[in-house]
């Protein structure tokens, strides 16, 4: 069974560990090869920039749209850095929560102080 909390508390984790040891100010690219290595390091699967195409009616376009990582084939992150995270961000990660009709996601934005306050939770039909 899928323990998509337990899941979620070591990307947190995992997270935190890179951004200690980095600290802000690199490039997001930089992040995500950190933040993959300490995944699979975990066990985790990890799969980056992943083309997600839009389904209208019953053909499949391809939109550009593109997860940054996709974790166990259930967790979508989005790594950020930038000054603040913004609604724009927030509408990026729900519209490929929605379109891979997937229930959990994080916005990573790096270029912070303390990793907690970069750390943005979001859920797509969660129960």
């Amino acid at each position: 069974m899928i323990d998509i909390e337990s899941t979620a508390r070591q990307i947190v984790h995992a997270a935190i560990k890179v951004h200690k040891a980095l600290g802000p100010g690199l490039l997001e690219s930089v992040y995500q090869k950190c933040l993959t290595y300490e995944l699979e390091k975990a066990g985790f699967r990890v799969a980056c920039e992943i083309h997600l195409p839009v389904k209208y009616e019953d053909v499949i376009i391809e939109a550009g749209f593109r997860i940054d990582m996709l974790v166990n084939d259930f967790v979508i992150i989005e790594n950020k850095t930038v000054e603040n995270l913004l609604p724009i961000h927030e509408a990026q990660l729900l519209t490929y929560l929605k379109l891979s009709n997937l229930n959990l996601g994080f916005l990573l934005n790096w270029n912070v102080t303390l990793m907690k306050d970069g750390i943005k939770r979001m859920v797509n039909n969660l129960k």
